[in-house]
């Protein structure tokens, strides 16, 4: 009886663990678009959309994400970011061309990630639950990774007018007028360099009037791959408005009704995914002065663990909104 209660126990792990990975292929291959309104305008500001991609992790065998992603040109932002990650290997570069198609031309910035950079290779998963997983790499590990055609990346989105925001600051114009941006190279892989307040924009506004945000100044967004709270800080004390990042994949294998267990960064994984404020709680009374942080939680996933739970793959639309009521200036 015992034997039989063991088999049968075993039978039963083995076939809930098949169902738990057959729904976990499937929910990684269902992205959605998220839409979330961030309060950071001035008041009589009009709304200015912005639509974040990150982390597309293409290969030649992606072609339903490219798909997927195209067919976001239908909700017409004003603006794109990309914030990185967007190959897992080199034949990855071509599904890129055609899926960032329908948008280059418009108001763009994006900066690179680590998998712009080097090519995805097998890791144990367990290495993720580590503070710090770079830890279980060996120390000449990076030396021995493929290295990605990085410079087609980047001259492809620079080709669409995209601002390049590796370590630099730069602007855009959208309807006449300017926002300011600055972001780093990739955190992850140590590559990220503050753009000191004297470093002057890339791009030339010819005089576009600014958009203001919530405290009567110009709107500054910035932007990193991964977000590290040494980044994040600094953009703090840069009065950037609204940080944007990849990376964490949302923590990617979630748990229900609890959500990330890991972010593969030093963000807490209360702020794995979506819209928070650093470095205080988003609805937190206390907090009504700080920056608001978008993660994205990627569109795509490692080719050797194509799984998600409770964590669907993702695009955001984010509405730039006036702030209400009206925040007088700190």
């Amino acid at each position: 009886m015992a034997a039989q209660f063991i088999a049968r126990s075993l039978a039963g792990l083995a076939i809930t663990g098949l169902g738990t990975l057959g729904y976990a292929l499937i929910e990684a291959r269902m992205p959605v678009l998220r839409r979330c309104e961030v309060p950071v305008l001035a008041e009589d500001e009009e709304p200015i959309t912005i639509l974040h991609l990150s982390d597309l992790h293409l290969t030649a065998h992606t072609e339903a994400r490219v798909a997927w992603v195209r067919g976001l040109e239908q909700v017409r932002p004003d603006v794109v970011v990309n914030t990185g990650d967007n190959l897992s290997f080199a034949d990855g570069v071509e599904p890129l061309t055609r899926a960032l198609e329908p948008f280059l031309g418009l108001p763009g910035a994006f900066v690179m990630g680590d998998h712009d950079y080097y090519a995805t290779v097998f890791r144990l998963p367990t290495r993720y639950l580590r503070t710090d997983p770079r830890t279980a790499d060996a120390p000449d590990a990076k030396e021995a990774l493929p290295v990605l055609p990085w410079r087609e990346v980047r001259d492809l989105q620079a080709s669409g007018g995209w601002a390049n925001l590796g370590n630099r600051r730069d602007q855009l114009v959208v309807r006449g007028k300017r926002i300011d941006l600055v972001g780093v190279d990739d955190p992850h892989a140590n590559q990220d360099r503050y753009p000191p307040p004297s470093a002057r924009p890339e791009a030339n506004d010819d005089g576009a009037p600014a958009v203001m945000n919530r405290w009567g100044r110009p709107l500054r967004l910035g932007l990193t791959h991964a977000p590290y709270q040494r980044v994040l800080n600094t953009m703090v004390e840069d009065a950037v408005d609204l940080a944007l990042a990849g990376h964490t994949h949302g923590g990617q294998l979630c748990v229900p009704g609890y959500g990330a267990l890991v972010t593969n960064c030093d963000l807490d994984c209360s702020r794995a995914s979506g819209l928070s404020q650093w470095p205080g709680r988003l609805g937190d009374p206390a907090a009504t002065e700080d920056m608001y942080l978008h993660v994205s939680a990627g569109l795509g996933t490692s080719p050797f663990t194509p799984v998600r739970i409770a964590c669907r793959p993702e695009a955001t639309l984010l509405r730039l909104v006036p702030a209400r009521p009206a925040i007088a200036a700190p």
